[in-house]
């Protein structure tokens, strides 16, 4: 009879190891809107088709208040920033105005806003637009909503807006994650 061969008992647990890593491993779990407001919910029908994260700033400029030039009050520009995956890689890029969402493939969408709900003290609130048709062939085509979610930072300026400092304006750091819809 021929002696069976003995895997050193250090290589046999280093594989069950593994093996449960890997098992746990699986797909990530699917995003879940429930703890959404309502208003900032995607319609039924539809199921994402990419999650991003947003990192960059947006940038606010001191303006006289529309319809009483003797106030003034910091107004939204736009924002600049680097779509990436979870994962860390970037995949795109997001500016405005018009708020547009670009894919490293060349596909880009544009959207018109449906509603916000507060996110916290300190952070631009959670948003859901509705994608307009989407320019160019690629990952943005298709795409009916997005939302914003899981913001922070992003607001206008604490520092006073006033006659002295009209025109001049700041930059803010912000993140929020992009989650692409398309119809189901």
């Amino acid at each position: 009879m021929k002696p069976l061969h003995a895997f050193p008992l250090a290589a046999v647990c280093a594989s069950v190891l593994g093996l449960t890593a890997c098992s746990s491993m699986g797909p990530h779990p699917m995003y879940s809107q429930s703890a959404l407001p309502a208003p900032v919910q995607v319609p039924a029908g539809h199921k994402v088709a990419m999650e991003t994260v947003g990192i960059g700033q947006i940038t606010y400029e001191c303006r006289a208040k529309k319809d009483m030039a003797s106030e003034h009050e910091w107004v939204f520009v736009g924002p600049d920033a680097k779509l990436q995956t979870r994962s860390g890689s970037v995949i795109g890029k997001y500016w405005g105005p018009p708020a547009t969402w670009e894919n490293n493939d060349g596909s880009k969408v544009t959207a018109t806003q449906v509603a916000v709900a507060p996110a916290g003290m300190g952070n631009i609130p959670l948003q859901l637009v509705k994608a307009n048709p989407a320019m160019g062939m690629g990952a943005m085509q298709g795409v009916t909503y997005i939302q914003r979610v899981a913001t922070k930072g992003g607001v206008a300026p604490a520092m006073a807006c006033s006659a002295a400092n009209l025109g001049s304006k700041q930059v803010v750091p912000y993140q929020a994650d992009y989650i692409f819809w398309k119809a189901a």
